[in-house]
């Protein structure tokens, strides 16, 4: 799909170009990339400076590798392909790499979805509902996966929005295979990363606005804001043939007259609060389902926890919003298969139950445990197992440990993703939210470095009956110490432990490490 270097950069304001440099008639034959490694011949490699990595620092491999033309910030003199300097090329990536794929946004329904907890699941069961619809072929793109008419790609390691290149190219991808709506889940570092501009959004949905990612922000105000960005794309949007740009927010958080400010065509509200459009009554919780009503349909969720109801509710509204009938969302809700590394159990024959979430904000670990200490009789025993990353939200170590203390009775602090901070003193941050909250080191709460060993002490401690729950990590494959991505999967590790050995992948782990006779 041959483009001209001129033709994609009519896809920018004319603002943010400060002077060019060759022929900007040149053909560029290949996608629009970030990473000189992705570089195709032919292709138009943009170079921005990141919070970590200049890009402009691989002009050179993007030329050898057979780069048409290069789009950056800095001055280049002599390169031998066409240039083009902007002013902030992290906004305008984007749009260029939408433009070279013909703006397959501007031929789906996009759906957005932030929040700080539940995004994933809400996306899942949106899919599930709208893939009922008649007419309706669903596709998405979470944290853990694309689903791209069928064919399922994985999108990284860690939680986030995908580059702007990637998303474009998946949506170009759902257009060529004949889905109709795309369900996008939006993070906070993507939104203000301007990873998801390019993208013509329809409805934009919040789940809520909690405590998390404040170190890249600077202050909640700030996270709020990034989250607000997807609501105030809708008016900036490609307007559709009767499609109405549409607002979706839960009515139970703080936030939501902040955002149901922003303006829409329509604005719904979900919740537990009296002014939800979409209100959830007569409420069952069973072991392993939640059932409630909404609008007078009774609704069977095969998921727990009223945190669910809430994700429930945030899909059904939205499906709503899209003029989906009822029988295909009580169908679609119901048939909702269970999102990898949320509420997930493990069971290896033991007599407790053992569960992996991926709770990894003190409002998210709040959730879970409440929703675990339901699963399990009168006196048995919540053992939560879990950490706080490195170079994050520092509070929310403290948070989180208070949380831990208040509703375990017993937590275990481990290793998360330390990056290159220290782990004893992340770990020490946390066994002092644990003593403000009356915690007793041996008693209520113990260190253990490593994550596989942590897993398998708790296994030790837990008798017939408790509930064992590795929180944090949920779906994801790596574990970073240092700059170095480590193979992890709690799901594996809590297998192992309950096998009767650690599973031993990270550095902390012991090489002389010995279960007890």
């Amino acid at each position: 799909m041959a483009k001209t270097l001129k033709g994609l950069l009519d896809a920018i304001p004319l603002d943010q170009i400060l002077e060019t440099d060759g022929n900007l008639s040149a053909a560029v034959s290949a996608p629009v990339v970030e990473a000189s490694q992705d570089v195709q011949p032919g292709g138009l490699f943009v170079a921005r400076a990141g919070r970590s990595i200049d890009g402009h620092r691989y002009i050179p491999d993007a030329i050898a590798a057979g780069a048409a033309a290069i789009v950056g910030e800095t001055e280049q003199l002599g390169i031998p392909v066409p240039y083009v300097r902007v002013r902030n090329a992290s906004q305008i990536l984007g749009l260029l790499a939408a433009a070279y794929h013909d703006f397959p946004s501007r031929k789906l329904a996009i759906i957005g979805v932030t929040g700080t907890d539940g995004k994933t699941t809400t996306c899942h069961l949106l899919h599930s509902i709208l893939k009922r619809a008649a007419g309706l072929r669903p596709g998405y793109i979470s944290t853990i996966s694309a689903d791209i008419g069928g064919e399922i790609a994985p999108t990284g390691l860690h939680i986030t929005t995908p580059g702007a290149p990637k998303i474009q190219a998946y949506l170009a991808r759902m257009v060529a295979a004949g889905i109709t709506h795309c369900i996008l889940e939006a993070t906070s570092h993507g939104l203000a990363q301007a990873r998801l501009n390019g993208v013509e959004f329809d409805l934009a949905l919040l789940t809520n606005v909690m405590h998390e990612h404040l170190d890249f922000h600077g202050s909640w105000e700030d996270y709020r804001d990034a989250k607000a960005l997807l609501f105030k794309m809708l008016s900036r949007s490609w307007r559709k043939p009767n499609l109405p740009k549409l607002s979706v927010i839960n009515a139970d958080d703080p936030s939501a007259g902040y955002f149901a400010r922003i303006p829409a065509d329509r604005v719904l509200r979900y919740g537990l609060a009296e002014a939800a459009d979409f209100r959830a009554e007569d409420i069952a919780h069973q072991p392993n389902a939640t059932v409630f009503s909404v609008a007078g349909r009774q609704i069977a969720l095969p998921l727990i926890g009223e945190f669910n109801i809430a994700n429930a509710l945030a899909a059904i509204a939205a499906a709503r919003a899209l003029d989906v009938e009822w029988p295909a969302i009580v169908a679609g809700v119901k048939a909702v298969e269970l999102v990898p590394g949320r509420m997930e159990r493990i069971d290896e024959g033991q007599n407790f139950i053992a569960m992996v979430d991926f709770a990894h904000t003190p409002n998210a670990l709040k959730r879970a445990l409440e929703a675990g200490r339901r699963l399990i009789e009168p006196g048995k025993r919540l053992i939560a197992v879990f950490g706080s990353a490195g170079l994050r939200d520092v509070e929310k170590r403290r948070l989180m440990a208070e949380t831990s203390a208040r509703l375990a009775d017993m937590t275990v602090l481990t290793a998360e993703d330390p990056r290159t901070e220290s782990l004893d003193d992340i770990l020490e941050m946390m066994a002092a939210g644990c003593r403000a909250q009356g915690g007793s080191e041996g008693e209520t709460f113990i260190r253990v470095e490593d994550r596989g060993e942590a897993l398998y002490a708790a296994c030790q401690m837990a008798q017939a009956g408790d509930l064992l729950m590795a929180c944090g990590k949920g779906h994801e494959q790596s574990m970073c110490f240092g700059s170095t991505e480590y193979a992890w999967d709690d799901r594996q590790a809590l297998r192992a432990a309950l096998r009767g050995a650690p599973l031993a992948t990270l550095p902390t782990a012991r090489n002389d490490f010995h279960a007890p006779h």
